[in-house]
């Protein structure tokens, strides 16, 4: 089997990092389509090999090709060392490693061989360094059954890998042996064969998949064909400034997620500073008032504080706005995106995002209860969260209301 160095493997996965296609990454990388399909399959989508060029205590296969071209000059091992800036040394224990007879060479039967120059192969010399590089190597978690007891629970708890690296450090504070990097956790998901973690918790990611799949770089088309205009708007540009910087609690986003065929629903709301998340069950149409009944309903539960605005995109579900600011005693009203802006609910997008895990595309929502819906909210805001120094929302929300920030100060760090 034909053997690939490790620098256009490596190669390969700089144009994978950039954003290109499986198929142009390898003919970039000159390799075959078929092998760049494989290494990435293999590798669940994930470099095996560090993308960085190697340490310069190592032979390039430049040097090797010149030392390869010194040998049939016949010069001495000094004059190749001299010729590439290396030590004898080096060049000695090089060809140790790698000289012997030529491929073509065939002696006769029963005849002693004769007096033959010893043959150097660059190619070949580089890949057997390449695959002692590569050894396989016992990871962390192969070798930690505590350590990886603890990543699959938290795994199964829907956590992120990023999360559960950090959450480590909160909850095993004084053992250092309880340590592990995201990046370590995703290769044990993903690279097949390794097996330190269950395949199947892979399917508890964010993502639901296997394998890492590469940023694309086409935009989503946005739409929201067929929206009707809601009476007296209140645009996102006459928002009180204080919501952008998230200094004071009580503002919030809010968007629905929609089931199979357009015909069922679920409403999410999440606060901007604890990103504390409230889920509105709507079995039904997503008609106005629904929409109005369960908004209202959801936040007379909360305390004043936390009753100051909500931020909508231009849906019609929520042409009852001004209903909803008065009976349940929004201080600041309803502001509304401008149209195809989602990323003015950044906060919410995101969360819509992790409730995807809970409730994918494709389904019908309108079987889900109501109680499952507050255990999925629970679920969301027992989950730690890098904006909040990894604290949860509901750590963070204990936090606020019993010391409410005053004068504008920021509850998170």
């Amino acid at each position: 089997m034909l053997f690939v160095l490790r620098s256009v493997k490596r190669e390969f996965w700089r144009g994978i990092a950039a954003g290109l296609s499986t198929a142009e990454a390898a003919i970039a990388a000159g390799a075959s389509r078929q092998g760049g399909e494989r290494w990435f399959r293999d590798a669940g989508g994930m470099s095996p090999l560090p993308l960085s060029e190697p340490s310069a205590r190592f032979l390039t296969i430049a040097e090797r090709e010149r030392i390869a071209v010194g040998v049939a000059r016949e010069e001495s091992i000094r004059q190749i060392a001299a010729a590439i800036g290396r030590a004898p040394s080096t060049v000695l224990r090089e060809l140790d490693r790698n000289r012997g007879r030529s491929p073509r060479y065939r002696p006769k039967r029963r005849t002693k061989p004769p007096s033959q120059p010893a043959f150097y192969s660059p190619s070949a010399a580089q890949g057997r360094a390449d695959r002692r590089l590569s050894r396989p190597k016992t990871s962390k978690l192969a070798s930690h059954a505590r350590l990886r007891a603890e990543v699959e629970r938290q795994l199964a708890r829907r956590l992120s890998p990023q999360q559960i690296s950090h959450r480590l450090r909160a909850d095993f504070p004084e053992d250092e042996t309880m340590r592990i990097s995201h990046e370590a956790i995703y290769r044990s998901l993903f690279v097949q064969g390794r097996g330190e973690l269950r395949r199947e918790l892979a399917q508890a990611l964010r993502s639901g998949r296997a394998a890492r799949k590469p940023r694309a770089r086409a935009q989503r088309e946005a739409g929201a064909a067929g929206r009707g205009r809601i009476r007296d708007m209140v645009l996102i540009s006459e928002r009180p400034a204080e919501v952008d910087d998230r200094a004071v609690p009580g503002h919030w986003e809010g968007d629905l997620i929609i089931g199979k065929d357009g015909k069922s629903q679920i409403g999410t709301l999440v606060e901007r500073s604890t990103r504390f998340v409230i889920l509105l069950h709507l079995p039904q149409q997503r008609d106005a008032n629904s929409v109005a009944n369960q908004m209202i309903t959801q936040m007379r539960q909360l305390p004043d504080l936390l009753r100051r605005s909500v931020t909508w995109d231009q849906g019609t579900e929520l042409a009852a706005h001004a209903r909803i600011t008065v009976e349940a005693d929004l201080r600041d009203g309803i502001f509304f995106c401008d149209p195809h802006s989602p990323w003015q609910r950044g906060t919410n997008e995101n969360t819509n995002g992790l409730l995807r895990q809970y409730f994918p595309k494709g389904t019908d929502l309108s079987g889900y209860t109501a109680d499952y819906l507050d255990y999925v909210a629970t679920q969301l805001n027992d989950r730690p969260r890098k904006t909040l120094n990894w604290k949860t929302p509901t750590e963070a929300l204990e936090q606020l209301l019993s010391d409410p920030p005053t004068n504008g100060v920021a509850l998170t760090a």
